[in-house]
Order: C-alpha cells, then sequence, then structure tokens
C-alpha cells in the first residue's frame, strides 16, 4: 500500500465515522417522538458498516490491484431499524395515547447513545490523525527529494 492509499483508508473510516455520529444524534433527538410520517414512534437505528475494496479507478486502486492485495477501507453497507419494542408510559393526556392511556415512545437509551457517540469520536479522531501522520510522511519525502 502506498501513502495515498493509507489516505483513502483512513478517509473511508472518516466518512463512515461521521455516518455513525450522524445516526447517534439523530437517535437522541428522536428519543421521545412518537409520531413519525410512517406512523407510531420513531425507531432506534444503527449503522451496518462493511469492508471496501479499494476504487479501481484511482492510482491506490491501480496499486493494489496489480498487487493482488485486498487492503480497502471501510464503508455504511446500511442503516437499520432496531427490531426492540417500543416503551409504553401511561400519560392519559397526551394526544398519542391509545384508549388505555398509554404511549409508546422509542426505546433509546441515552447513555448507550453516547458511549456510541464517543466511539464514533474516537475513531474518527484516530483516523484524522493517520491522515495528518501521512501528510507528514508525504511532506518529509518530499523535503528529502528536493535535497
Amino acid at each position: 500500500m502506498n501513502l495515498f492509499g493509507v489516505m483513502e483508508v483512513s478517509g473511508s473510516a472518516l466518512k463512515a465515522e461521521r455516518i455513525r455520529a450522524e445516526v447517534v444524534a439523530a437517535n437522541m433527538a428522536n428519543a421521545e417522538t412518537t409520531r413519525t410520517p410512517e406512523g407510531g414512534p420513531y425507531r432506534r437505528q444503527h449503522v451496518v458498516f462493511s469492508s471496501a475494496a479499494a476504487e479501481p479507478n484511482t492510482f491506490a486502486g491501480q496499486l493494489l490491484a496489480q498487487s493482488d492485495s485486498q487492503i480497502g477501507g471501510v464503508e455504511v453497507s446500511a442503516v437499520v431499524q432496531d427490531p426492540a419494542s417500543t416503551l409504553r408510559r401511561f400519560d392519559p393526556s397526551h394526544p398519542d395515547a391509545d384508549k388505555d392511556g398509554y404511549v409508546s415512545y422509542p426505546d433509546i437509551n441515552p447513555l448507550t447513545e453516547m458511549v456510541d457517540l464517543m466511539g464514533a469520536t474516537r475513531a474518527y479522531g484516530l483516523n484524522s490523525s493517520a491522515v495528518q501522520a501521512t501528510k507528514g510522511m508525504i511532506n518529509s519525502s518530499l523535503d528529502i527529494l528536493k535535497s
């Protein structure tokens, strides 16, 4: 793998972790949403990651194709809904209460969402550091070539 391949892999991880953080933010924002356009309460969402091969039309992809290497980045393959049931709370004054006075709320735990967000933030920071280190190596290589 060349240095630009490292940046492509880290770049794909930055993109995937950004999407993960957005999904977590959407989950936290909709923690009390009882009515969606699809009907019913909001459903918690998860991001599914999968490994991605290098783009064949890029320089790194061409090099990897010639070396038969399987190193690639990461991509978001799907954003899926949590199949967990909803939480029911007794609130007969709520406009979405059923005939028994219960309201269905999303099963979203703020602590779980914060842990997911911290994981996404850490992974984003680590990949950002990898990009910065790679940029430093490229600049050092260029400085060596100048002298």
